[in-house]
């Protein structure tokens, strides 16, 4: 057997991103982690572990590429805005949703057909729903508009208007006093509606995380984000309407307004009048979340390795006993792809799933945003003697067809056998404390080409 030549990891044409950290928890100038660190909270639903807080996912996938998300390739950075509009209205200078009208239609009929599911009359859905998505007034539009008609002032202005005097009978027709007024602080809480000041809500949770929300009419909305507590209307039980609490708390709040391109003709100028496009403030009422899913390996590592995640299983926390058992009863072959995600981990390698190549295992220099994976790895759990089946047993056919595809991906393909003494029990098995007696041995399969071990014999 032929010593593996190690080939350096081909590095992306176009990087976006910085490298932060390899793991979400702060180190010391030592290199050591620092004793104190924030556990994130994650919720194991229908066999996944999900990460639901806006910060939690941030730091989990932002150091350590940890997860995907739900609704994105792998980065969770979804939202509903649409890339032509925001690069139209690129002046606005906002971060608020632009989507186009025909989009929020859709989201109001989602919303209409969600609350009618839920036994409300269609006199009362559509009185609501026009109560609620009724145009606001944004101080960034307003802004918009007073620059637009400020340009439309100094381009009728006599061009001798020149120098300090000029400017003043500028400022003066323009009606301005001379001071310049202070801009608003984007994060400034103060300017939302209080808690108290608010009417109930309705709202509603889907099982793909999609919310309907209600609020009483804004005269003004602030360019910024609001205060995540959402009431509900109605007689409600007490534990659906704590459900509908904690889902939106620990989501984001920033897509609960949207501006809206409209096209709006004047109706005091005429019947003629031209028409034009705005964009109009309202809320949406079909609120889409974006969570972070990580797989049951990424999960047990931050659980058991780091100590930086807790996870919650119908509002209890789980042990790590406890997680080892219910990963292992999800997924029969949860302990041999740990193992093997552990032990590259260890050696600062991002290991993410590598099913759409055929394999357990994708490695990554650092993550998926800088280099391109340089290995496909399939895992198995042997006995020192080598004895017993295979998890996945191969042919040569089926093996030569793998290494085809690995190599034309150009990626090498790993075989990692994980050797547990023949002496272990199942029962040792059941903890995670067996990895200490595991050892590990990788082997790289290359395909053979008769041409190329032609050429280099020659050489020779």
């Amino acid at each position: 057997m032929a010593e593996a030549v190690f080939r350096a990891p081909k590095r992306k044409r176009k990087v976006y991103e910085r490298y932060e950290s390899p793991f979400p928890i702060p180190f010391g100038q030592d290199h050591i982690p620092k004793k104190e660190f924030q556990v994130y909270h994650a919720e194991m639903m229908d066999n996944n572990v999900i990460v639901r807080n806006a910060e939690a996912i941030e730091q989990l996938y932002g150091k350590g590429y940890f997860g995907k998300g739900i609704l994105s390739r792998s980065r969770p950075n979804f939202t509903i805005s649409d890339p032509k509009l925001v690069a139209k209205w690129k002046d606005m200078r906002t971060s608020m949703p632009i989507i186009t009208s025909k989009k929020y239609q859709r989201s109001v009929e989602w919303a209409a057909e969600l609350l009618c599911r839920q036994g409300q009359e269609e006199s009362a859905v559509h009185s609501i729903l026009q109560d609620y998505t009724k145009p606001l007034e944004h101080s960034c539009l307003q802004r918009n508009k007073e620059t637009h008609l400020q340009g439309e002032l100094n381009s009728e202005v006599d061009p001798n208007l020149e120098g300090p005097v000029g400017r003043e009978k500028l400022s003066v027709m323009n009606g301005d006093s001379g001071e310049s007024d202070e801009v608003e602080n984007l994060s400034n809480q103060s300017a939302f509606p209080q808690e108290g000041s608010r009417q109930d809500a309705v709202t509603a949770n889907g099982s793909d995380g999609l919310m309907v929300e209600g609020a009483a009419p804004l005269p003004h909305v602030p360019c910024g984000h609001h205060d995540d507590l959402i009431l509900q209307r109605g007689s409600q039980p007490e534990d659906s309407r704590r459900t509908g609490l904690l889902s939106a708390r620990g989501s984001r709040s920033a897509h609960e307004y949207v501006l809206v391109e409209e096209v709006v003709s004047d109706v005091s100028t005429g019947k003629d009048a031209p028409s034009e496009e705005r964009l109009i403030c309202r809320r949406n009422p079909y609120r889409i979340f974006e969570y972070l899913q990580l797989s049951l390996e990424e999960a047990f590592f931050l659980v058991y390795a780091l100590g930086c995640l807790s996870i919650y299983y119908e509002e209890e926390p789980l042990t790590i006993l406890k997680l080892w058992k219910a990963f292992t009863a999800v997924q029969p072959s949860f302990r041999t792809t740990y193992m093997a995600y552990h032990y590259f981990r260890s050696k600062g390698w991002v290991p993410k799933v590598g099913l759409k190549y055929g394999t357990d295992l994708l490695l990554y220099r650092k993550g998926p945003a800088f280099y391109h994976a340089s290995y496909s790895v399939i895992t198995e759990l042997i006995d020192d003697r080598f004895e017993g089946s295979l998890r996945r047993p191969f042919s040569w056919k089926s093996l030569a067809a793998l290494s085809r595809v690995s190599v034309n991906v150009s990626k090498e393909l790993m075989l990692c056998y994980l050797i547990k003494p023949s002496t272990m029990t199942d029962q040792e098995m059941e903890s995670p404390e067996c990895m200490k007696r595991i050892k590990v041995q990788e082997v790289i399969l290359s395909r053979w080409v008769s041409s190329r071990e032609r050429s280099d014999q020659d050489e020779l």
